[in-house]
Order: structure tokens, then C-alpha cells, then sequence
């Protein structure tokens, strides 16, 4: 193989390792503990290019109350999904939507935007391991 040819391999290597990096890896580092309020337990969810925090620790059992802020106006933003739950619900821009939902046991429940192009995680804990402070 000539230079020219090892330069192109290697461009399309990078090029794809960017690629699985930015949308598997990048903006995940948040995890958000679901905070006990006087109604239930609560989580702000930012909708803005992807969700903010996309990772979110709920005790299994307990109610929780998800509130997502929509600040994107695409497309693909403009839905959230919940297979495990049965839910697919509308966002609006510039509102904050409730979605409530009950993890009936430990594990994780993916949600994700209509395209699937945006993806979070809900991860019910048995109850004792979760505490009411951020992590």
C-alpha cells in the first residue's frame, strides 16, 4: 500500500472512532439521584441536543416523577420513549413535560427519542442503595 492509501485508512479509522465516541460516550458522565420532594420523588431532565442527565438512579418500586424540559426544537427531539413502560409521549418546546413512571424491580429502562438518535438510562436501585443527595 502507497502513503496516500495508509492516510486514508487512518483518516477513516479516527473518523469512526469519533463517531462511536460522540454518540456512545460523550455528554454520559452525569448520573442524576432522584430527589425526595414533598409530592414523590423528582428528576429535571434538559432536552437539548440529547438529555441532560441521561443517566438517572430511581429506587425500584417507588414512583418517580421525570420532568423533561425541552429546549431543542428538532424533530427528533420533539418525542420521548419508554418501551418498558408502554409510553410515548410529546414534547413540546419551550415546556416541561411530567412523565411518571413506577421501575417495578431493580434494572435498567432505556428511554429514547422517536428516531432513537437520543438515548437515556433509568436505573432503579432496590431502595436502600439510593440516596437523596446528587452525585
Amino acid at each position: 500500500m502507497s502513503v496516500n492509501e495508509w492516510l486514508v485508512v487512518a483518516g477513516g479509522l479516527t473518523a469512526i472512532t469519533w463517531v462511536n465516541w460522540y454518540f456512545l460516550v460523550a455528554g454520559r458522565g452525569r448520573v442524576a439521584v432522584s430527589a425526595a420532594t414533598a409530592g414523590g420523588r423528582e428528576v429535571r431532565i434538559t432536552v437539548d441536543g440529547g438529555y441532560e442527565p441521561a443517566l438517572i438512579k430511581v429506587p425500584a418500586g417507588e414512583p418517580v416523577r421525570l420532568l423533561f424540559d425541552r429546549r431543542d426544537s428538532s424533530p427528533c427531539s420533539e418525542e420521548v420513549v419508554f418501551p418498558d413502560f408502554g409510553i410515548r409521549q410529546f414534547l413540546p418546546t419551550g415546556k416541561t413535560t411530567p412523565i411518571e413512571i413506577t421501575p417495578p424491580k431493580p434494572g435498567k429502562y432505556e428511554f429514547m427519542c422517536g428516531m432513537s438518535m437520543l438515548h437515556g438510562t433509568v436505573i432503579a436501585e432496590p431502595s436502600a442503595s439510593i440516596s437523596d443527595s446528587p452525585r
